[in-house]
């Protein structure tokens, strides 16, 4: 496969340091390799999300060794993010009024998974903007965020005929009993095929492998389409029919998923490309996108998959728990809108009476938890008002960046990175679905670079701090 913008072979970018000799021990940019293409196997392993924390510690020790470090446009941002991370956690003891009380000490996990997370997928960024061409070609990484793709799509086929499916992992059979039988851990390190919910009125399985969650699982696949089409139906023949068959299986697990947000993620995909390839004159490729719609919505309208989307608007179970979530979640947030309460927190009672709540009988009874159906919610309860802004204000600064950029490679990185604004009301973004969007970033980045030196010009904007280079910026 071509790059997304040919380069040709060149040296390091100006500034950018000089990577491990060819022949070394490791390649640069192995990390990265083994995140992608063994991501089937971490997750057999129990460790489909923590991989993604033990990856970004050898990716921190590199970038030390390359110092001083390149940044993109907006990093700033994200720094004074994490310090606000940090900040909130004063509140951590706090019970705000609509509430169940707790003590800190509880609220210290999520804190510190949150905060990890939210610094691992940092560091995957600036790991691989700071790769040359000749290390890491974007190519490649453009290769492995469409394989991912066909491995989620796998994984969805997997929960859609095996939904039963499960077992139990390396990763759990090491933890100790009580841990390991914790809800939340579960999720990380038991590999399940589908997550079994009553949706439609009965049990049934929604896809989650590879991740722990349907939800994820649609975020992932959203965000990774772009990558996908690129990556596989830009050029004819073999492999651009395998991705048609890959898309069209793809229909089959998007549909049994029941997750109306990622039915409309992928509706404003669809709009979103038509109207790219329109601005770019791409009359050819806009003609094969109408194609593939068609396809797509023939193969759902002549089977089963019709009955099925028909039955999941029918039920739309799941919208008085949203709506009493996150009205809970903005009446909460008003008693500390600056810093937020550090986590989330569960609410009295429940959508249907303020006396329903937990117990031994029923754990999944009441007392949602405010902040767990969506990032935007969860920013604004953990970090409030000032966490929530300067989160939304790095990506919003990366797209305005960059949005001169119209090639194949800026098309798939701004859906990966707009599409977000979308899914926030809608699903938490933690860990894998951000690990995507900060890639894009990078991967937009490296591009700017990347033209940068094929005209010639020197660096971008931007000032140098000890360690620091300031990242290009259009």
């Amino acid at each position: 496969m071509t790059a997304p913008v040919p380069v040709p072979a060149r040296g390091p970018a100006a500034g950018a340091p000089v990577g491990r000799a060819a022949g070394g021990a490791w390649r640069p940019g192995w990390p990265l390799t083994a995140l992608f293409a063994f991501y089937p196997v971490w997750w057999a392993l129990g460790m489909g999300t923590l991989i993604v924390f033990v990856l970004a510690v050898p990716m921190a020790l590199e970038l030390l060794r390359r110092r001083p470090v390149r940044v993109p446009p907006g990093f700033g941002l994200w720094l004074v993010f994490l310090l606000w991370v940090v900040a909130s956690t004063v509140m951590l003891g706090v019970d705000p009024a609509g509430t169940l009380p707790g003590e800190a000490a509880d609220r210290v996990v999520s804190v510190g998974f949150n905060l990890a997370g939210y610094v691992a997928v940092a560091v995957a960024m600036l790991y691989l903007g700071n790769l040359t061409e000749e290390e890491y070609p974007r190519s490649r990484a453009v290769r492995h965020l469409g394989g991912l793709f066909v491995v989620v799509v796998a994984g969805g086929l997997l929960g859609t005929f095996a939904d039963q499916f499960s077992f139990t992992s390396p990763v759990e059979m090491l933890l100790p009993d009580s841990v390991a039988r914790n809800a939340f851990v579960q999720n990380l390190v038991h590999p399940t095929a589908a997550q079994l919910q009553e949706v439609l009125g009965y049990t049934a399985g929604r896809p989650a492998a590879p991740f722990g969650y349907t939800n994820t699982w649609g975020y992932a696949l959203s965000l990774l389409l772009g990558w996908f089409a690129i990556g596989w139906l830009r050029r004819p023949g073999a492999r651009r029919l395998a991705g048609v068959l890959v898309l069209a299986l793809a229909a089959i697990p998007v549909v049994h998923s029941l997750n109306r947000g990622v039915w409309i993620g992928l509706g404003l995909t669809v709009l979103f490309a038509a109207l790219w390839l329109a601005r770019n004159g791409n009359l050819g490729a806009l003609l094969g996108l109408a194609v593939s719609v068609v396809l797509v919505v023939v193969l759902v309208l002549t089977t089963p998959l019709t009955s099925t989307i028909q039955q999941r608007l029918d039920n739309p179970k799941s919208d008085g728990i949203r709506g009493f979530t996150v009205s809970r979640t903005l009446e909460v947030v008003q008693e500390s809108p600056v810093l937020g309460f550090g986590s989330t927190r569960r609410a009295l009672g429940s959508s249907n009476s303020i006396a329903v709540g937990r117990d031994e009988d029923c754990s999944n009874c009441g007392n949602p938890l405010l902040g767990s159906n969506g990032q935007l919610w969860l920013l604004l309860i953990a970090q409030g008002v000032v966490g929530a802004a300067l989160y939304l204000g790095f990506f919003t600064r990366v797209l305005w960046a960059y949005r001169r950029d119209r090639s194949a490679l800026a098309a798939a990185a701004f859906l990966s990175i707009g599409l977000p604004f979308v899914y926030m009301f809608l699903y938490n973004a933690l860990v894998v679905p951000l690990l995507i969007s900060f890639l894009s970033v990078a991967l937009l980045w490296r591009n700017d670079q990347a033209r940068r030196a094929e005209a010639g010009s020197t660096a971008g904007p931007g000032s140098r701090a000890p360690g620091l280079v300031a990242g290009s910026a259009r």
